[in-house]
């Protein structure tokens, strides 16, 4: 696996000085967007089962469902933004449904209005995200890379526990009324639109660039490259080690957490992940990728074992605040790599190819980890991790 030429150090400031404004933007755009969904994010689950009447089960369904369709959607999109040789527009169009789901959570009359949202939302979330990550790509210069994903991240992730920790004061602010906080997160879905409206960039394209006329046909695919089908099969692989985040919730509430305080572990989780996103994403633009990656690799394995081993709610927060850095230290940088080794003209169809391997592999993940789960308890699901994340350090390492 080709590894990035580490550069020579930036101070962190004036990295972040350097990074171009759209990046910022884009950066403030998943932010915005992610408090909105969090908000709803946090409370549907909950709102559906005691308001609503629905079945647990039915819950599981729903949201299964709603990721399928976005890991789907985001190949096509990715590869139509390649053909159409223009992101920002596909950018826009899946904020766009995003944003105007948002007030379909406080009208719902029924389950059936819900499903319909969370469905185009996820729909939405499918269509922005390779061209998003493309345009990071096409606008920044390859030396601030990593602090640039790094960036993005950061901020997206500033929104996953701020949007949970405005719905718990809401709710108690309101006395749990519901449509209230549903109401509230209309709004900043609507600012993320304007910003990414207003202030992102698209670079101009070459004269004499071509867009792919079929990026998913297979002479495109092969001039991906053997670096990028390496590095997808390793993604793959992380992922398999990593399962969904609501087992970390059932580890909580197997140890009695109050539902209450339940988005308490994701607001932990994501604060290790935003305050380590951009310093691991820089670091990786001087020591190189690998490296990095190895770190993030490392981090996983302690998350998983700690949350296997050691009792008690320290241990509980311990392994939430690793697996959060680990998170920091891999997702970013994964994105960098891509965007290091596709072929300019072919990066949204490589971000949507990554996209959904990764979200099929997380999904099997997840699978298997309820499974081990049910059948020998929390432990083997923790301690399969750790061996699977293990497997994939090796690979890390022999992938020169």
């Amino acid at each position: 696996m080709h590894s990035h030429q580490p550069s020579r150090p930036l101070g962190a400031g004036k990295r972040l000085l350097k990074i171009p404004r759209s990046v910022w933007a884009l950066g403030f755009v998943s932010m915005f967007m992610d408090i909105s969904s969090e908000m709803i994010h946090a409370l549907l689950p909950l709102y559906m089962v005691t308001v609503l009447g629905t079945s647990v089960v039915a819950v599981g369904f729903i949201e299964g469902i709603a990721e399928a369709t976005a890991s789907i959607t985001k190949v096509f999109s990715g590869a139509l933004s390649d053909r159409l040789g223009r992101r920002k527009l596909l950018t826009v169009l899946g904020y766009g449904l995003g944003a105007l789901t948002k007030p379909v959570f406080p009208l719902a009359a029924g389950l059936g209005w819900l499903i319909a949202a969370r469905f185009i939302d996820r729909v939405g979330k499918g269509i922005r995200g390779a061209p998003r990550d493309a345009l990071v790509a096409d606008v920044t210069p390859a030396e601030l890379r990593g602090a640039a994903f790094g960036l993005r991240q950061a901020l997206d992730t500033v929104g996953a526990f701020v949007g949970p920790l405005l719905a718990i004061a809401l709710m108690w602010m309101t006395a749990s009324h519901f449509q209230t906080v549903f109401w509230v997160a209309v709004i900043p879905a609507f600012v993320a639109v304007y910003i990414l409206v207003a202030f992102v960039r698209e670079p101009e394209t070459p004269a004499n660039a071509k867009p792919v006329r079929s990026p998913l046909a297979l002479r495109a695919l092969v001039r991906l490259g053997p670096a990028y089908w390496r590095l997808i099969g390793l993604a793959t692989l992380f992922t398999l080690a990593r399962f969904s985040e609501a087992f970390l919730l059932l580890r909580a509430q197997g140890m009695g957490l109050e539902p209450l305080w339940a988005p308490a572990v994701l607001v932990l989780m994501a604060l290790a992940y935003s305050l380590s996103a951009y310093p691991a994403g820089a670091l990786s633009d001087h020591m190189g990728r690998r490296a990095v990656l190895i770190i993030g690799l490392g981090l996983l394995i302690a998350a998983d074992l700690l949350l296997a081993l050691v009792p008690g709610w320290a241990g509980l927060a311990l392994g939430v605040a690793a697996w959060g850095l680990h998170l920091g230290f891999s997702q970013g940088i994964f994105a960098a790599m891509i965007a290091d080794s596709a072929p300019v003209d072919l990066r949204g169809t490589a971000f949507g190819l990554f996209n959904l391997l990764t979200g099929v592999a997380l999904l099997a993940a997840s699978v298997v980890a309820g499974l081990l789960w049910d059948g020998a308890g929390f432990q083997a699901t923790f301690l399969a991790g750790a061996g699977f994340a293990s497997a994939t350090l090796l690979g890390v390492v022999l992938l020169r």
